[in-house]
């Protein structure tokens, strides 16, 4: 079954998981680039992707929120869940491939290119037709010989708003039959950007995927949303063109504060990092393998906390405080028989070691 215009509550369901999906997709590049820092140089490009990264968090939740007010079934615990780096985005982009690397120039016009603008035309133009990819992340998504994907997050986001608009004209109501109380709200999300959107109707959902899109790339391209905060493309861009934007800037000529950038203050990690680059037993396998069970164990919370759980997001703030001590120790560690290449976190999930 490949992606189409969303015709159907099921149409939307699906484009709901993948948004998931995609949201969670761009965390673990984002969380590799900003642990590979060192720790006490670039506090400008470490504030710049970390505050990028909670906001996918909360793109995340967000997304779990309308999916759970269509009556879906939110689940991030899932093996095909996770992306093997390098990987294609789920929602289409064909001209690149994301993976988990040190920070660097090549890695941010990488994150570039994940946050790029969407290019709004004609209606039909967000739609891209291109041959199946290896890469794929949803094989329910992308089976065929040819799928239709989209051109940027933004041109998808649309597309899941015009989705709601067309069930809800047809549907009216009934449309958001999910259980209220499945709803994560402000009481259980904390997020240093916009506040965390309750869906139960049209109101609220188009108010959810608004905060998204203008959080990102969004239709459009705006430099700052509605709360004044810049969006992700160009909070990256300003790490390449070593100056803040401010009010009232144009597009690629930011004319605030220098943003000091040491590209070299960084260790060295190994790109794509993966679970069979580290096969010699001891210290460094343990690490890794720890890393990978607790990253699982916070996904399961999730999942969790999305069915009907809310609470249980409180707790995994203290998970994510452990993943980055854990991937931090990690960073550290040369890789064995790779001079001058650092080991790095590999953010799979292990199933839960099981006790008699």
């Amino acid at each position: 079954m490949s992606l189409r215009r969303i015709a159907t509550v099921e149409d939307l369901q699906q484009y709901l998981h993948v948004a998931m999906q995609l949201e969670h997709a761009t965390i673990p590049p984002y969380l590799t680039a900003l642990y590979s820092m060192h720790p006490t140089a670039n506090a400008d490009a470490y504030r710049v992707i970390r505050v990028v990264a909670v906001e996918e968090m909360l793109h995340l939740t967000l997304s779990a929120n309308i999916l759970n007010a269509v009556g879906g079934t939110p689940d991030l615990s899932a093996n095909s869940f996770v992306p093997v780096y390098p990987a294609r985005l789920p929602d289409g982009e064909d001209d690149f491939e994301v993976g988990t690397r040190a920070f660097s120039r090549d890695t941010i016009e990488t994150f570039l290119k994940i946050e790029r603008p969407a290019v709004a035309g004609e209606d039909d133009s967000r739609f891209v037709s291109r041959d199946r990819s290896a890469g794929a992340l949803l094989p329910a998504v992308d089976a065929h010989e040819d799928s239709l994907h989209f051109f940027s997050i933004g041109e998808f986001y649309a597309e899941i708003g015009e989705g709601l608009e067309r069930l809800h004209h047809e549907m009216g109501e009934g449309l958001f039959c999910g259980d209220p109380a499945r709803q994560v709200g402000p009481a259980y999300y904390y997020s240093g950007g916009a506040a965390i959107v309750e869906v139960t109707d049209a109101s609220s959902a188009a108010a959810a995927l608004r905060v998204i899109s203008e959080q990102g790339e969004g239709l459009g391209g705006g430099i700052f949303d509605e709360e004044g905060e810049l969006a992700h493309y160009y909070r990256f861009q300003q790490l390449l063109l070593g100056r803040h934007y401010q009010p009232g800037d144009e597009a690629g000529s930011p004319t605030g504060p220098a943003l000091d950038v040491d590209w070299d203050a960084v260790y060295p990690v190994v790109p794509d990092s993966a679970l069979d680059h580290y096969t010699e037993p001891g210290e460094l396998q343990d690490a890794v393998t720890a890393f990978s069970r607790a990253y699982g164990d916070f996904l399961t919370r999730l999942t969790e906390a999305f069915n009907g759980r809310p609470d249980l997001l409180l707790p995994a703030v203290v998970d994510m405080f452990h993943i980055r001590d854990l991937a931090s120790q990690i960073i550290r560690n040369p890789m064995p028989g790779r001079p001058g290449v650092n080991a790095a976190p590999v953010f799979r999930g292990l199933a839960p070691v099981e006790v008699a």
